[in-house]
C-alpha cells in the first residue's frame, strides 16, 4: 500500500476475487484490443493453484463513491414519493463503490521456479502516474514470496513504453514469439530478469521500489 500526506492510505493492492471480475473485464476492454472472456478469469481464480492475480484500488475513488451513494440515499429518503416506486419504473442499481475503486490489475503463474507475468492492465484514465510500475513491483514481490527465481513475460514489439519499464527492472530480451497476438498477428518479445535472489538484483529492486513509493506518496 502507498501512504499519502497525513499517513492516509491511497493505493492498495488486494488479491483478486470472483466479485472483482466484472470490473477487471471492463478495464481490460479499455486497455487492450483483445481480451480474455470472463470465464477465463473465473477459471484462473477457482482452478489454477499456480495463478496469482491482484487488483489495484484507489481509496480516494472508494471514498468519493461511498459519499455519493450516501448522499443519493439521503435524497431518496427525503422525497415525498420516490420515483423508483412509480409503476413500471425499474429500480436503478448504483455501481458498487468497492468495484469502482479498482483502477488496474495484474497476474502471474508460477511455472516450476519461473514467475510468468500473464497480464498488467491499467485503466486509461490512470496511466502515467507510476501505477503500472506499482503493479509490476507487486508482482515481483509476489515472485519472491512464492519462491520464484526468475520473472518472465511477453510484450508487443511495438510497446516501447512497457519495454522501457521492464528494462528498468532488469528484464532483458531473450527471444521472439512470432505472430503471438491474435488481434493483429504482432510479434512478442520474450523478456527475462536475472536471478531475482542475487544480491545485485535484490539491491537494485529495493532501491527502485523505494523510489517509486516515495514518488507515489508525494504526488
Amino acid at each position: 500500500m502507498i501512504r499519502q500526506k497525513g499517513n492516509r492510505v491511497r493505493y492498495v493492492i488486494d488479491r483478486m476475487t470472483m466479485s472483482d471480475v466484472p470490473r477487471v473485464i471492463e478495464i481490460e476492454r479499455l486497455a487492450y484490443p483483445s481480451t480474455w472472456p470472463p470465464s477465463a478469469y473465473r477459471k484462473e481464480l477457482q482452478d489454477n493453484r499456480w495463478a496469482h492475480y491482484i487488483v489495484l484500488r484507489d481509496k480516494h475513488i472508494l471514498e468519493e463513491q461511498v459519499s455519493a451513494s450516501q448522499e443519493s440515499e439521503r435524497l431518496r429518503k427525503n422525497r415525498p414519493f420516490p420515483l423508483s416506486l412509480l409503476p413500471g419504473r425499474p429500480i436503478a442499481l448504483a455501481p458498487s463503490p468497492d468495484l469502482a475503486s479498482i483502477i488496474g490489475f495484474s497476474g502471474l503463474w508460477l511455472m516450476v521456479d519461473e514467475a510468468h507475468v500473464t497480464t498488467i492492465a491499467m485503466h486509461p484514465e490512470h496511466r502515467g502516474h507510476g501505477l503500472g510500475e506499482f503493479l509490476l513491483v507487486s508482482l515481483i514481490d509476489i515472485s519472491y514470496n512464492i519462491g520464484a527465481k526468475w520473472v518472465t513475460l511477453e510484450v508487443r514489439v511495438s510497446n516501447h513504453t512497457a519495454q522501457n519499464l521492464y528494462r528498468k527492472y532488469g528484464f532483458r530480451e531473450a527471444g521472439v514469439r512470432h505472430r503471438y497476438y491474435s488481434d493483429n498477428q504482432e510479434d512478442a518479445l520474450i523478456m527475462w530478469t536475472d536471478e531475482i535472489n542475487s544480491p545485485a538484483y535484490k539491491q537494485k529492486f529495493l532501491e527502485l521500489k523505494a523510489a517509486l513509493f516515495q514518488r507515489l506518496a508525494t504526488e
